[in-house]
C-alpha cells in the first residue's frame, strides 16, 4: 500500500548517529510500497542535507551518495494539491502550509502518513488519518 513520506523520515534515512522506529518501518514500506509526497519534499530534504553539509556534519560526497540511494527509492512526487483543503487543514491545525501539504496528499489520497514531525502526526491523529508505525485506533 502507497504511504506518505515526510522529509523528516527522509532526513533521519541520511544520518548514521539517528534512529527511530518509524524511520526504520517507512525504510521497510519503501522497498515494496510506493511513496508519495507534495512536490516540496524535493527541496526539503536537499535543504536539510546541504544544511547539515554546511554545519559539518555530512560531507558534499555524503549528500551526493545518499540522494543517489534516495533517487533508486521511487520517490512519486504529487504537484497537484487541493488549495482549499490545504489551507483549510494549515488554519485548523495551525501548521505551516508546507506540513498542511502532506497531510492534505494523505487526506486525498486516503494513504498513511510517515513522519517524525509531532504537529503534523498530532494533527494526522485529529482527522482520523492513519500514521506509519503508529498503533491502529480502537
Amino acid at each position: 500500500m502507497p504511504f506518505v513520506l515526510d522529509a523528516s523520515i527522509a532526513a533521519c534515512w541520511a544520518f548514521e548517529d539517528e534512529d527511530h522506529p518509524v524511520a526504520a518501518v517507512a525504510l521497510e514500506r519503501i522497498r515494496t510500497d510506493e511513496a508519495r509526497a507534495p512536490s516540496l519534499w524535493w527541496f526539503e530534504v536537499r535543504n536539510t542535507l546541504l544544511v547539515n553539509e554546511r554545519r559539518g556534519r555530512l560531507t558534499e560526497a555524503d549528500v551526493a551518495a545518499f540522494l543517489r540511494g534516495l533517487s533508486r527509492l521511487g520517490v512519486t512526487l504529487d504537484r497537484t494539491p487541493d488549495e482549499a483543503a490545504l489551507l483549510a487543514l494549515a488554519r485548523r491545525h495551525r501548521l505551516t502550509v508546507y506540513d498542511a501539504s502532506y497531510l492534505e496528499l494523505t487526506q486525498r489520497e486516503g494513504i498513511p502518513l510517515a513522519t517524525l514531525d509531532s504537529e503534523l502526526a498530532n494533527a494526522a491523529r485529529a482527522e482520523k488519518l492513519p500514521l506509519i508505525g503508529a498503533a491502529p485506533a480502537p
